[in-house]
């Protein structure tokens, strides 16, 4: 893989987790979703305070709560919010697995969630925030609309104002009348369809006010241009993505990267530990880091920024204990061949 960051500026960086972007372009092909766990952290360490710039940007001032949640970045938007690095996805669980472990992520020390509609268990999290006392604005909240596959502008506009609404009626359960941040699941079959999912997306932010940041995923560069070639429309600041260490197709980042998007991993694990957990515990026990944790050190290191799942406190904090060393050039080249 070319371009891949310098060992010695990633030393350089290594205190405040700065990462960069890798580059090139391709068709997007999305791999399934079979999920992969691991064995559990044999060395817990404490998270980095830092706050790094997205994809290789100029880093922010650091926040006094940053070692909480691990390093941020801002996005794209307006809405100078940081956006932790490291999120907790609810995408497999009910209401009452949903309520009982976004406890134990906030906990853990997690404070960026991705509460996804496809699970149906956005009351169950809306409840727990409620329940565990933490402020509002120590928290960022995405939730999600599905609108894929209506077609048409107008059809596409209608069904994603109802998904819109709809997730603020799920979230009035636990007192949360905004979000940080909506995503579509999916874009929509056709240009005009996304066009029309993203007019809703447009007015829950300005007309609406009750979310900040707009969000895409599963996008590929021609359906993030059906949105941008309105050069008044709302940019995108995240596209969540299949990107690991077995699915990193040539170009994923650069596309987003270019497109001053995030790249934010929703499957970041899958088949990794399963085809490579062996070439990763070998880097990992360098580090005192489990295969996992290398996994996940890759995809941060790479510019991009990842969402979990998880049934353990001991793996949620293994999960989020990953800012604190640094993968050399040789280990990043060896990652990025894996899967080549």
């Amino acid at each position: 893989m070319n371009s891949i960051i310098k060992s010695t500026f990633f030393m350089l960086l290594s205190a405040s987790g700065i990462t960069d972007g890798i580059t090139a372009t391709f068709a997007l092909q999305l791999p399934s979703s079979e999920m992969s766990r691991r064995s559990a952290l044999s060395t817990l360490v404490t998270t980095s305070t830092a706050v790094v710039g997205a994809s290789g940007t100029n880093p922010s001032v650091c926040h006094a709560s940053g070692a909480i949640g691990g390093p941020s970045v801002v996005l794209n938007s307006n809405n100078k919010k940081a956006f932790p690095l490291a999120s907790f996805g609810l995408q497999i669980y009910d209401d009452d697995a949903a309520y009982k472990l976004t406890l134990t992520a906030l906990e853990a020390g997690y404070r960026n969630f991705f509460a996804s509609v496809l699970a149906g268990n956005q009351k169950g999290f809306a409840r727990a925030v409620k329940a565990s006392g933490i402020p509002r604005d120590e928290l960022y909240i995405c939730g999600t609309v599905l609108s894929n596959r209506v077609d048409k502008e107008s059809a596409a506009y209608r069904k994603t104002k109802q998904g819109c609404l709809e997730n603020m009626a799920a979230m009035a359960s636990g007192n949360i009348d905004k979000l940080d941040m909506i995503m579509l699941d999916y874009p929509g079959p056709n240009d005009e369809s996304i066009r029309g999912q993203w007019r809703a997306f447009e007015e829950m932010k300005s007309t609406d006010g009750t979310v900040s940041d707009l969000a895409v995923s599963n996008f590929s560069p021609s359906q993030l241009d059906a949105i941008l070639v309105n050069p008044g429309a709302t940019k995108p600041t995240v596209n969540q993505l299949p990107f690991s260490v077995a699915y990193h197709p040539q170009g994923i980042l650069e596309y987003n990267t270019k497109r001053d998007i995030l790249v934010q991993s929703w499957s970041p694990l899958s088949k990794v530990l399963r085809r490579y957990g062996s070439d990763l515990d070998v880097i990992g026990k360098k580090y005192g880091k489990s295969a996992a944790q290398v996994g996940l050190r890759f995809i941060v290191q790479s510019g991009a920024a990842f969402t979990t799942q998880s049934k353990s406190k001991t793996h949620f904090e293994e999960d989020l204990n990953v800012f604190d060393f640094v993968l050399t050039d040789d280990e990043m080249s060896k990652l990025y061949q894996l899967a080549a």
